[in-house]
């Protein structure tokens, strides 16, 4: 199955010119702490943002380019195929960017873990909008830092 995780704004935000537009160390604990273990899938971009594999975790690249990317990477060429294999498996998929790879997995996503972040700051890269009618909501914890006030969500497929 899949799961998604990101950290957004108030209008959605993400990124600019690569990077995130929040960096928060609770976000990025909690990041680590729900995708542990388990399988992320990225874009190509997403993967090169970051300063390497994510260890403790196998990580997946959406890439057109699979010759690119280091030795215990594994690319992913076709989105489709992955989709099948994982779509009804108990096995865990957590999506965690960019904009592009979250739109095309959030149709299949049965969660989504959202930091959302009470500010909106200027972005290049939003999260897709979603029908949160179709999903239960829950509130994991509140926190702030650095006068930013945020609040991690689960949102389950009903």
């Amino acid at each position: 199955m899949f799961a998604i995780i990101a950290a957004v704004g108030q209008k959605g935000e993400m990124g600019k010119d690569g990077d995130l537009v929040f960096h928060i160390k609770e976000d990025m604990r909690f990041f680590k702490e729900t995708t542990w273990g388990h399988k992320v899938l990225m874009g190509r971009k997403t993967f090169w943002s970051l300063p390497g594999a994510l260890k403790g975790r196998e990580n997946y690249v959406l890439t057109s380019r699979p010759k690119e990317l280091p030795e215990g990477v594994i690319p992913v060429t076709d989105l489709a195929a992955l989709i099948e294999k994982y779509r009804d498996s108990e096995e865990v998929v957590f999506v965690i960017g960019g904009a592009s790879v979250y739109g095309a997995l959030l149709p299949y996503a049965k969660t989504i873990y959202l930091t959302e972040i009470e500010a909106s700051v200027p972005a290049d890269t939003f999260f897709p909008k979603f029908d949160q009618t179709g999903y239960h909501k829950s509130i994991i914890k509140k926190g702030e830092e650095h006068g930013l006030k945020y609040t991690f969500v689960k949102y389950t497929k009903k």
